[in-house]
């Protein structure tokens, strides 16, 4: 079927750029409330048409069916520092009265075969568009950098070998996800210790003069 695909990803565009502002919008919160900040930054894209299509035929979604069966067309991950700050994020978005959490899937407790860990969420919200309100799904991955680091590169590597991965890549792929594990694993021991020197150092200097800090902006600028 021909589709106007402009029209079409128009109130997913709209919903990512929404959904960054207000992500952004509760570290923010925590930020002027001198408290522990969950969120480290925040992404979000438009599915690519050609990933849309390439994933319906790969899937058997009907093009009509796009809408209610295609759940990751609008996407945004959410980093964070610490494990338990994914936890504290997944109940911030549950709470929310402007989305609905529809389906968790958690990969951390319960890793893919590959090694992969994250925290999926696939929501509704109400986009408000000139014809009335549409109901959008997004999904959102919330992981830490560790975990982000190496999904990244998996990914990479994924498109190189179009998911046929030798098996001594395999191997490989597995024990960096167990060490970037133990790194967060490890991390999460002296978490305390980690906002205790953070915050320490935040105020001592100012945010203003604050390179992590600033970078951490930046990121999400571009």
């Amino acid at each position: 079927m021909d589709r106007d695909w402009d029209k079409f990803l128009a109130p997913y565009e709209q919903t990512v750029s929404e959904l960054k502002v207000k992500l952004r919008g509760i570290r923010k919160q925590f930020r002027e409330q001198n408290q522990h900040v969950p969120i480290e930054f925040v992404t979000g894209r438009v599915k690519p048409v050609e990933s849309i299509i390439t994933k319906s035929q790969i899937r058997h979604i009907p093009m009509e069916r796009l809408e209610e069966e295609m759940s990751d067309i609008a996407g945004l991950r959410i980093m964070c520092q610490f494990v338990e700050d994914i936890h504290q994020v997944v109940q911030l978005l549950r709470n929310r009265k402007d989305m609905k959490v529809i389906i968790e899937r958690d990969y951390i407790t319960n890793k893919k075969a590959s090694g992969y860990r994250s925290y999926h969420l696939v929501i509704e919200y109400p986009v408000q568009l000139v014809n009335g309100e549409k109901i959008i799904l997004a999904e959102i991955q919330i992981r830490t950098l560790a975990m982000n680091f190496w999904a990244t590169i998996e990914h990479s590597l994924n498109y190189k070998y179009q998911g046929a991965f030798p098996e001594e890549m395999k191997i490989r792929l597995q024990r960096a996800a167990e060490a970037a594990y133990q790194l967060d694993e490890e991390m999460s021991t002296i978490r305390e210790e980690i906002q205790e020197a953070q915050r320490l150092f935040s105020h001592g200097r100012g945010k203003s003069d604050d390179s992590y800090y600033q970078a951490s902006i930046d990121r999400e600028e571009t």
